[in-house]
């Protein structure tokens, strides 16, 4: 068979010629595929009669969630019916469902239902599959990338079995892509692939196996005879890397990267590493981090590494944040930046998330105390009797607007928790702080 053949028959992508007929040929997921296990018994085609428990498959793009719908429908022997929540609408599901009863009935036929990105029907579309899996009328396969907890409404969540999918790991994908360049639905054996060229499609691929073989067909086009003959030209790195524009990066959302990066990225800031932390930001970005968790990480940032150094932060900070819920993304990059460059070059402070901490730290061991008398509420009946609110002396009644008189409690007196720096802004407000204190005091 030539290359060109083998590489464009029928102009169907490889990542589809090469899906798996079977369960067996499945490549990772095995904590799912267990002999006994929910997906293998829905592949029985002994059992394609009986009832089944309707699944949604949680997992990253091009871990195997419409390979496993379809190997399952292939070899259980019921009939298969795939819809596309992008598309689809409620009237489509209806017809499915009707469709499904009559089958059942005259033929006794049980219908799997695949409906791939669930995440992305409404509720009331979600609404209008219950019947159908309640009462048996399909097995649903449903698909999603997003956490179905916020995703999938609770009804039907109650009724499925939630399946998680992992990453493939570089073992599988470097299975896969050997398996496509011999395989007859594959490549066929009309090139050769080096062992860089292997190495740079795993390591680019980030556990998506649609990757793997996209990046795979693309540059097996761009091989070239090595001019012996009968020799199958051979794919090298040099072909992996034209074929593919930009690194995909190894980054999972729930995974060791998704902490690491932001990690990076907040002590780049508190670093005052402008550079670095545009490039982790950069990193997020391209590997589709929800730009909402950015926002969050940049106010806490601003509140816990700058505080009063710069008062501006936080507030520029929560502006990006609602900037990014009004816009979404891509544009929402711009005010992420635009924070994360203020945030990373304005002036540095820790002392009011200290100050916090050593006073909740006190709390908690009992260093609580009693309010002071002059302190408490003289509102209620029966306070004034009790001495509450007596000789307390009102700041706006004198002169500079603060009183000599306690307020932390007789076992926390003369305790300081907020330590102000001599940076930024906090240089004057530790000027006025030590003034207030000295006043407080009697000292003043």
């Amino acid at each position: 068979m030539a290359m060109g053949d083998a590489l464009f028959r029928g102009a169907t992508p490889l990542a589809v010629r090469m899906r798996p007929a079977s369960l067996d040929e499945v490549a990772g997921q095995a904590h799912l595929l267990r002999p006994g296990s929910p997906l293998v018994a829905l592949a029985d085609a002994e059992k394609a009669t009986a009832g089944a428990v309707s699944v949604i498959l949680w997992g990253p793009p091009g871990t195997g969630k419409t390979t496993l719908a379809q190997a399952i429908a292939r070899t259980s022997g019921r009939r298969f019916v795939e819809l596309s929540a992008v598309t689809a609408g409620v009237k489509d599901v209806r017809e499915v469902m009707q469709e499904a009863m009559t089958q059942r009935d005259l033929y006794g036929a049980s219908t799997i239902l695949f409906l791939d990105e669930i995440h992305r029907f409404t509720k009331a579309q979600q609404d209008a599959l219950l019947p159908g899996v309640e009462n048996g009328w399909v097995i649903l396969i449903a698909a999603t990338t997003e956490n179905p907890s916020f995703s999938v409404i609770s009804p039907l969540l109650s009724r499925s079995l939630l399946l998680t999918l992992q990453p493939l790991t570089d073992d599988d994908l470097a299975m896969l892509v050997d398996r496509a360049v011999a395989d007859a639905r594959g490549l066929a054996g009309s090139v050769e692939l080096s062992p860089e060229a292997r190495a740079a499609l795993v390591h680019l691929a980030s556990g998506d196996a649609r990757r793997a073989l996209t990046s795979l067909e693309a540059a097996a086009a761009m091989a070239e005879p090595t001019g012996e003959e009968d020799a199958a030209p051979v794919i090298t790195a040099e072909h992996v890397a034209q074929a593919v524009d930009r690194a995909l990066l190894r980054y999972d959302r729930q995974g060791d990267e998704h902490y690491d990066v932001i990690s990076a990225f907040i002590k780049s800031i508190r670093g005052s590493d402008v550079d670095a932390a545009m490039h982790y930001l950069a990193r997020m970005i391209e590997a589709g981090e929800d730009p909402r968790f950015i926002a969050r990480r940049l106010v806490i940032s601003a509140a816990e590494d700058i505080g009063l150094a710069d008062p501006q932060a936080l507030q520029i900070a929560v502006a990006a944040a609602d900037a990014v819920a009004f816009i979404g993304m891509p544009e929402g990059r711009i005010p992420l930046a635009e924070a994360t460059a203020y945030l990373a070059t304005t002036a540095k402070s820790n002392a009011a998330y200290t100050a916090i901490n050593a006073a909740i730290a006190d709390v908690r061991a009992g260093g609580f105390g009693r309010v002071p008398v002059h302190l408490r509420d003289a509102h209620y009946a029966g306070a004034k009797r009790l001495g509450h609110g007596k000789g307390y002396v009102y700041p706006h009644d004198l002169e500079v607007g603060v009183a000599t008189q306690q307020y932390l409690p007789d076992e926390l007196r003369g305790r300081r928790y907020y330590e102000p720096t001599a940076r930024g802004v906090e240089r004057d407000i530790g000027a006025r702080v030590e003034k207030i204190r000295k006043i407080l005091g009697g000292d003043g």
